[in-house]
């Protein structure tokens, strides 16, 4: 149970994951062709819509993997992710972008229930390297997703969509197949599940003051991550040229920096250092890039300097991300494992509502540029630097508040 498992869940993560890299880079230029004509405003809306249904849904999926096990959880919701790419990739009109979009929200919530199932068969000592291997997962992702959607994007803007449910359904056989339940019956999350007491234990759980920082300082971290993710596609379309391919190309690059620290490194760091210094190292990092990346063109720093930025906002994400959650983790009772999880991804998904609306109010017309269909779109410098400056004051915020629990919780802060 020590290692087979660890394989299955990697592997659906992985798959999982090569499906939702396929769409990012590729969503914004689908959104905005000459089929939709979404404006960027409309973009932001739609990304949000995602994490708004991942915010409802996540801590019910984490309750239900306590009291059903992790294994029907994580099929089902597969399969729903499935059908919200197919929906993606046949859709004719706006409405159907936002109905994938929701499907696949609600379907999307799976990951905490996937790290309570790492927390299930590791130690607290591994617990942070368990939580990397998911961080590695996102990390290969964000590698092969995007360079598939932007290779495939050539033969029609909507079929990464259709090779992504393909992937999906793939995904819910390998699972069905191969991964054990972890939620036996005398398990503390189903025995509790049973007393029907839920809700008043969650609540009762984040009275705990430092789950609340980790909580607290996960939701800022996101925030800003999913502003730098939403508008990162504009901004090399605004001021390179950018089309989805490149952006794919991109897009991989960043997760492969993130493979080779969470999947290698992150649980010697973490026995090294402890989970709160590499939080606050990480947020650092992310908020001097998020501040400085705006500044980059092909006329200062070019291509070079993009690739400098985006390897420090990934090396910030990937040291801060399995920490956290790891945390997260540790603080939680053996019993409300994916219930605790579970809320913590859903203020992710609150997270990542709110950035891209935050990008969609910040990004504004100004100076006009060629979309992907050839038509004129709108940005301008101004509201370039607004968006990821605003994104950057958020991870500072995130950094000061990270020092401030590290110190006012000194002796927990570390490894809890």
């Amino acid at each position: 149970m020590k290692r087979s498992p660890l394989v299955v869940i990697f592997t659906t993560v992985f798959i999982d994951l090569v499906g939702f890299g396929i769409v990012m880079p590729v969503l914004p230029f689908y959104a905005e062709s000459s089929l939709f004509h979404a404006s960027p405003r409309i973009i932001g809306f739609l990304i949000a819509s995602y994490s708004v249904m991942q915010l409802i849904f996540s801590p019910v999926l984490g309750r239900l993997s306590d009291k059903h096990g992790r294994r029907p959880v994580l099929l089902y919701s597969i399969i729903g992710t499935g059908i919200g790419f197919l929906v993606l990739g046949f859709a004719n009109t706006l409405w159907m972008l936002f109905l994938g979009r929701i499907l696949d929200g609600i379907s999307g919530g799976n990951i905490s229930t996937a790290q309570a199932y790492i927390a299930d068969i590791t130690t607290k000592e591994d617990r942070a390297k368990g939580m990397g291997l998911l961080g590695a997962a996102f990390g290969l992702g964000f590698i092969f997703g995007p360079a598939i959607g932007g290779i495939l994007s050539r033969w029609g803007v909507h079929v990464p969509f259709l090779f992504a449910a393909a992937l999906a359904f793939a995904n819910a056989i390998l699972l069905y197949f191969t991964l054990p339940e972890t939620v036996t019956p005398e398990h503390p999350a189903r025995v509790s599940a049973a007393g029907g007491r839920g809700f008043r234990q969650l609540v009762d759980a984040l009275k705990e003051p430092r789950l609340a920082f980790v909580i607290i300082i996960y939701f800022l971290f996101i925030v800003a991550f999913s502003i730098m993710t939403t508008a990162f596609a504009l901004y090399t379309m605004f001021r390179f040229g950018y089309g989805a391919h490149h952006n794919g190309y991109l897009f991989a690059y960043v997760g492969l920096i993130a493979v080779v620290i969470q999947g290698g490194l992150i649980g010697r760091l973490v026995k090294r250092f402890g989970e709160m210094p590499l939080v606050i190292v990480g947020a650092f990092a992310f908020a001097a890039s998020l501040f400085a990346i705006p500044f980059v063109g092909p006329s200062f720093g070019g291509l070079p300097a993009l690739l400098i930025g985006g390897g420090i906002f990934s090396l910030g994400n990937s040291l801060s991300g399995p920490a956290l959650t790891s945390l997260a983790s540790k603080l939680a009772p053996p019993d409300r494992q994916g219930t605790v999880l579970g809320v913590t991804q859903s203020a992710g998904s609150l997270a990542r509502a709110i950035g891209p609306a935050l990008t969609a109010v910040l990004i504004h017309s100004g100076t006009s540029y060629f979309g992907a269909d050839g038509v004129p779109h709108y940005m301008s410098d101004r509201s370039l630097f607004m968006t990821f400056w605003a994104a950057s004051a958020i991870m500072f915020v995130t950094f000061l508040t990270a020092v401030y629990f590290a110190k006012a919780y000194r002796p927990s802060a570390k490894g809890a």
